[in-house]
This record gives structure tokens, sequence and C-alpha cells, in this order.
């Protein structure tokens, strides 16, 4: 039973010799002091007794208390995605975020691809409640913030719907190994069982849906034919992007920039075809122990035209992966010559372009000391000595300075009318050539006197 006691304040009397200017009325006394015995119930009693039984203050109770919750907030939902984090990720280096595994960082690695948006912000919340840099220094640990960089880097990606795609298209982690062959013929469950798996896990690639599955011993032929016509056909949406190497941003080098894009179109190209081969592979290794294919070529084998069907569908198959392989090449051979051609175009625009902007420039120089009457008073007439020697020393001035030079100096001196303006221009250039050793005091007969 908690008792409060509660004493009004008295109000203290007037000095002697002041008074209140314009009187005061009395109208009433204050009430005596009441005393009021009041009892928590409920979360309040629990805090009243907590705090008398650890004899705390209020303040140290509430730190505790909001310890706590955080750390069951940290442990909530624990058996769902949190994962033991070794100390090879945790001392990974943050700037080498484009070869760690996501999913592992934020514990989501048995989620992966099929991990929601809702498990993903659960995951970061918890791992950053326990990673922030300020939590660590808080509890003294010398832990830098590297690990927690990565788990940003990963929450950045995998809630980016294309960032996400990207890494989930060479995301390995997902994949399941074939069975070994002694493990897929002990028996005809175990070898669907273990193959529908791999088929599953490689089934998030695909860009036509739903995707027909291995099936079982009841599987009719024709069944059979359409599982293994779809996997040897199958339609990819791999791009292999991920793994490019970065394009500079610089807009001075471009031909580096169009050497690196052409380098990772021709690495994604060449990682879609080692994909497709592989994925071929597998289908290939599955059919060797179907027990059902070798059940239905029994059947064809009664069959009179059993030989001649054979060879007509192995001929049909070699000449449309003749014709297919044929197809890519050329295909892949008519873009690369496009490419090439294309940048060779753009380069001889380049080249055109730079030409006469200094055909430009010149012209600009010749033309101000032109404008400027040869930099003679004004009503002077300049002679042809005079039109000579000055348009000399621009042309010793031009072979003295590069194309930026030139451009620069072009744009100081465009508009100018006046000798003096003029004039100035040229003096200051002259000054700051001859500073830089490019041009020799008095090598100028006019500008710059």
């Amino acid at each position: 039973m908690a008792v409060i006691k509660a004493d009004l304040p008295v109000l203290p009397a007037l000095s002697d010799g002041r008074r209140i200017e314009g009187g005061f009325k009395v109208l009433g006394k204050l009430s005596p002091p009441t005393v009021r015995k009041l009892e928590p119930v409920g979360p309040h009693f629990l805090a009243y007794a907590r705090r008398k039984l650890h004899k705390r203050t209020f303040s140290e109770d509430e730190r505790i208390q909001a310890s706590r919750n955080v750390k069951k907030v940290e442990e909530g939902d624990a058996g769902e995605i949190s994962e033991p984090e070794n100390e090879l990720m945790l001392g990974r280096d943050a700037k080498d975020w484009k070869s760690q595994d996501h999913y592992a960082v934020l514990g989501l690695s048995k989620h992966r691809y099929r991990a929601t948006d809702s498990q993903i912000k659960t995951a970061h919340r918890k791992k950053v409640l326990r990673h922030h840099p300020d939590k660590r220094a808080a509890t003294g640990s010398s832990e830098d913030d590297s690990f927690f960089k990565c788990i940003q880097k990963a929450f950045e990606i995998l809630m980016d719907p294309v960032k996400r795609r990207q890494f989930d298209s060479v995301d390995d982690g997902a994949n399941v190994d074939p069975p070994s062959k002694k493990a897929a013929s002990k028996s005809q469950s175990a070898f669907f069982r273990l193959w529908n798996q791999v088929f599953d896990s490689e089934a998030r690639f695909s860009k036509q849906t739903p995707v027909p599955r291995l099936g079982d011993e009841k599987s009719s032929k024709e069944e059979v034919e359409a599982f293994y016509n779809f996997w040897y056909n199958f339609d990819s949406w791999r791009s292999f992007e991920y793994q490019d190497e970065d394009v500079p941003d610089d807009n001075e080098n471009r031909d580096q920039k169009r050497h690196v894009e052409r380098k990772n179109n021709n690495a994604r190209k060449k990682k879609k075809t080692e994909d497709t081969a592989r994925l071929r592979a597998l289908v290939d290794e599955c059919m060797k122990g179907d027990e059902r294919l070798k059940a239905f070529r029994k059947m064809a084998k009664a069959g009179k035209d059993r030989k001649k069907v054979e060879k007509e569908e192995l001929e049909r198959r070699e000449k449309e992966e003749a014709k297919r392989k044929k197809e890519e090449e050329d295909k892949m051979r008519k873009e690369e010559e496009e490419r090439e051609k294309k940048g060779r175009e753009e380069g001889k625009k380049a080249k055109e372009a730079a030409k006469n902007a200094v055909k430009k420039n010149k012209r600009v120089l010749k033309g101000s000391v032109k404008d400027a009457n040869y930099l003679l008073p004004a009503g002077q007439e300049a002679g042809a000595k005079r039109i000579d020697e000055v348009l000399g020393d621009v042309e010793l001035v031009m072979g003295k300075i590069d194309n930026e030079e030139l451009a620069g100096l072009a744009g100081k001196l465009g508009g100018l009318k006046l000798a003096e303006e003029v004039d100035k221009v040229w003096g200051e250039e002259i000054k700051r050539l001859e500073g830089n050793g490019k041009l020799k005091t008095g090598e100028l007969k006019t500008l710059g006197r």
C-alpha cells in the first residue's frame, strides 16, 4: 500500500514597508491539507513491486526493462530466419560486397529466392539491432562496422526487385546438386525424389510457367517426352549481369567504357552458353537413369520402323542443333560487326568535330586582331607589314598551345572589338606562355609589346 502526503505551499508574507497598490479583496481561505492513500493496480502494481524488490529508482527500472525488451526483439522468430554467424562472415570486407552471399548475411540461407519482403525486413531489423555500431560501442565491443555495412548492402540489394533478380541469377547457393548414380539407383522413388529436387531448383530460372515436373513411374510417354523436351529447350531468364566488370563513369575515356561494355556483353553470352550446356548435361544424365525411357525404347524396338524412326529423330535433332549453333554464331558475328562499325563511325565523327573546332578557334584568334585593327589605335590604318607581323605572331602563339588552350583563348577573345581589350588578353596569354617556358621573351614582334 503506497501512501502519498501532499503539503500545500504557504504564501510568503510581505516585507515591512511594502504594500500592494490598489488593494486586494480576500475571497476565501485555503482548505486544510488531506492525506490520501493510493494503491497501484495492474501493470503499475507489478512495476511498483519490482522496484521495491530490487530497490531501484524509476529511471533505473525503465532502463533495465527497455534493455530486456530489445533483447526479446532480437531473439524473436529465431527458429524461422536466424542462423549462426561464423567468424569468416563477421570479418568480411564491406568493399567486397559483390562476392558476398546477401541471403547468408541476413540469415536467410534456407529461404533465398523464396524469401518474402516481410521476412527480409524482419531479418534486417534483427541484424541491425545486433550489429549497429552504436550498440557495439555501448557494450564495449571492438568490432568495426564492416559487417554492419555488409548487412545494409545486402538489404539494399534484396529490397530492390531489379538488383535482387540480378543477384538471384547468379546465386549458386540455391542450387541443388544432381544425385550420384548410386543414390539415384537405389529405387524408383529415390530417383524421382532426388531428381525432382534438382529440377525444382532450376525451374526458378524459367521464363515459361508452369514448369513440368519429372513425374513418377506412372507418367505417360507423352508426359515424359514433354518434360524432357521442355528442359532440353529450356528458356532461361538468367542474365549474369550481376558479375559484370564495373563500367567507368567518366566521359573522357569513352573508348575504355565501350571496351568494358563490349567485354561484359561477351562474358554474359559465354556464361549463358555455358549454363545452357550445363543444364543439358543435367538432362542427359537424368535421361540415362530414367527407367521409363528404357521401357519406352523397348516398346519402340518391337515396332518395324524402330531403326528408321530413331535414325530420323537423331538426324532431326542434329540438324536442329547444327542450325541453332549456326544461327547463334551468325547472330553473334553480325552483332559484333555492327558494334565495331558503330564504334568506328562514332570515332570518325568525334575526330571531325575536334578538327572543325580547332579550325574555328584559329579563325577566332585571327579575327580578333583583325577586328581590333591589328592592335593599332583607332583611325590608324594597318599596312601590309603590320598585318604580316601580327598574323605571324598569332600563328607562332597558336603553334605553342594545344587544342584545349586554343579553345580557352578563343573563348576569351570571342566578342571583343576594342584594341585595348584584345591586346590585354593576348598579353596575358603571352606572359603565361613565357612563364611556362613555351615562348621566349622578345620572340614576338607585335603581340604583348
